[in-house]
């Protein structure tokens, strides 16, 4: 009998995108591989009422929901180096045990993804897919409560296999909301300036990748290959109804262009450089798009912005997100 505690998700990195290989690494989250290949039962008038037992597949697809889960400073470049930018390897802070991951998001061309073989299921059964890659990466925190994040991948296909074996749980830090600083700045000036203290209640950052798979008539079922189209990226914020609120209202209705800047430090690192800390780092720039009805928490006035990135040519910046840890290179 399969027992849901022995579940898990298995994650290898592709050296070539659809070449399924061995699991490196253990995902410290939840999620289950759905197999989505396509049946179908032909209309066809035979004098039979219900009709027979007739059916094919056209099509070969597979795809996994990665449940929210706390963002570590370790594992969100997994998400993110098969999404927004092909980086897997950190950069040396200098001579420190720090490593940044540093993933700008496109603007004037693809600048790559990775692709995953993934395995999961449990004690009775696992199953595998590859060539996966994501669609849609979500961040969301709260204050009292850690940053967390999901994602959405699709594949090429679901097969059965068996788990790769003795693999280790990799160590992780948690980034924690209220860690956070809120910066906002005009277009045109520094991003990272202007510190917004006792305001931010809540934040959400989705990432619609843009990448998709496409089918062609190449002598297999599932997709020949994925291609980059126009990437979003969404933000919503909560803030207490104050001063930086009534400002940032106030840029929504003359559609002023922000710089936002949300900053979150771990632990100290064991050898500090120029960075000191383990680091999540969301730089983004845009314009708002809505904000909704005043609103109240425990008779706590608040209000819910959503800003929606673009790219401004003033700052060079669509988004970014930069993580700081002390991991050479993730899914070694």
């Amino acid at each position: 009998m399969a027992v849901k505690k022995l579940r898990k998700i298995q994650i290898g990195l592709e050296t070539v995108k659809g070449t399924a290989l061995a699991a490196t690494d253990i995902w410290r989250g939840e999620g289950m591989l759905e197999d989505q290949l396509e049946v179908v039962f032909p209309e066809e008038d035979i004098g039979i009422l219900p009709g027979v037992d007739r059916s094919y597949i056209p099509k070969l697809a597979a795809g996994i929901t990665i449940e929210d889960t706390p963002l570590t400073f370790e594992q969100c470049p997994i998400l993110l180096a098969c999404a927004v930018d092909d980086i897997v390897a950190g950069v040396q802070d200098g001579t420190g045990s720090g490593y940044v991951y540093e993933y700008i998001g496109p603007t004037t061309s693809d600048p790559g993804f990775k692709t995953y073989t993934i395995e999961g299921g449990d004690d009775q059964q696992a199953e595998e897919m590859e060539y996966a890659f994501a669609t849609e990466v979500t961040l969301k925190g709260a204050a009292g409560e850690a940053w967390m994040m999901g994602a959405t991948l699709v594949g090429r296909q679901v097969d059965p296999t068996t788990f790769t074996a003795a693999l280790t749980v990799d160590a992780v830090e948690e980034a924690l909301f209220s860690k956070t600083k809120l910066y906002i700045d005009d277009s045109g000036g520094t991003i990272g300036t202007t510190l917004k203290s006792n305001t931010l209640l809540d934040a959400e950052v989705v990432i619609t990748t843009g990448l998709q798979p496409v089918f062609t008539g190449d002598g297999e079922l599932y997709f020949s290959f994925a291609k980059r189209v126009a990437p979003e990226c969404m933000l919503t914020i909560t803030f207490e109804h104050d001063a930086t609120s009534v400002a940032e209202k106030a840029a929504w209705r003359a559609q002023t262009t922000r710089l936002i800047r949300m900053v979150c430090l771990g632990s100290a690192l064991t050898s500090p450089d120029t960075e000191t800390n383990k680091r999540l780092t969301v730089d983004l720039a845009g314009r708002w798009e809505s904000f909704e009805a005043l609103d109240e928490v425990d008779g706590n006035d608040i209000v819910r912005g959503t800003l929606r990135a673009r790219y401004a040519s003033a700052d060079s910046l669509f988004f970014q997100i930069d993580l700081v840890n002390e991991v050479i290179e993730i899914l070694d």
